[in-house]
This record gives structure tokens, sequence and C-alpha cells, in this order.
């Protein structure tokens, strides 16, 4: 393996929950598990389930707490997209188009998962915009 992958460690409080969700819901593929985590790849990158017995709560909207994917290729976040509609996934924010005919554009959604983890999956139009475009201001859908 010769490419950086990304890692991201988060709270639930049931791995058959966590598995049922990320693996038949989001298409994630189950690595190692014990009673006390899950390891799932996530297009690459790898994302661990920590099983907590602290309460989880909801946050009242998507920030300042998320994580997710870009898509480079925008029939990837179709497929997701799709994927999430027909196994009928909590969405926190359903598809949008932000920033359209800017050099920001790019399509959006949110989804929840049991545990009240939030994850992004975006499309950008432009992808200098994904790092670059600093002399934009706008991030996210804050006023």
């Amino acid at each position: 393996m010769n490419q950086t992958v990304f890692h991201i460690a988060f709270p639930i409080t049931d791995i058959a929950q966590a598995k049922a969700y990320y693996v038949d819901g989001l298409g994630c593929i189950p690595g190692r598990e014990n009673r006390h985590a899950l390891i799932l790849n996530l297009y690459g990158h790898q994302l661990v389930a920590h099983v907590t017995k602290e309460p989880l709560t909801p946050q009242r909207g998507i920030y300042p707490r998320h994580f997710g994917i870009i898509f480079t290729l925008e029939h990837d976040w179709d497929d997701l997209l799709a994927r999430a509609q027909q196994r009928h996934l909590v969405f926190k924010e359903e598809p949008k188009h932000r920033f359209v005919d800017s050099p920001l554009e790019h399509s959006t959604f949110f989804l929840e998962d049991p545990f009240y983890n939030l994850m992004e999956f975006k499309y950008y139009r432009y992808p200098e915009a994904i790092f670059g475009s600093a002399e934009y201001t706008q991030i996210g859908d804050r006023l």
C-alpha cells in the first residue's frame, strides 16, 4: 500500500447495529472486530467504531462535528446517494447543490447513523475548490 489512508474513530453503542448500518447500509468492508470496536473500510479509508457506555446525543445541526468523503467522480456520489435512498438511511440533510454557478459549486448530502454520527458526502464540480480558491470565504451553509 503506497497511498496515504485517512483514519477516524467515533462512538457507537452496539457492534451489530453498527455493522448493519455501515456494511449493509453504506457498503463498507468490515475488518477486524471485537466486543469493543469494529474496523471498517470506507472507500479505502479506515473507520473505527468504538463501543461506549456513555449516552450519545444528537447534534442540533450539521456543525461543528461531522466527517465524510469527497468523491472525485460524480457518478460515485450519485451511486452512494442511490444506495442510501434505497436502504432508507437517515438523511440529516437531503441532497442539494451549494454555491451553484460559482467556482465552489458542489453537490452534498448528510447522513446520520444510529449513534448520531454525521457524515457528509460531496462532489465538487471544480476540483481546485477542494483545497484552493482561497479568495472565496464561503464555507458550509452558516450565515
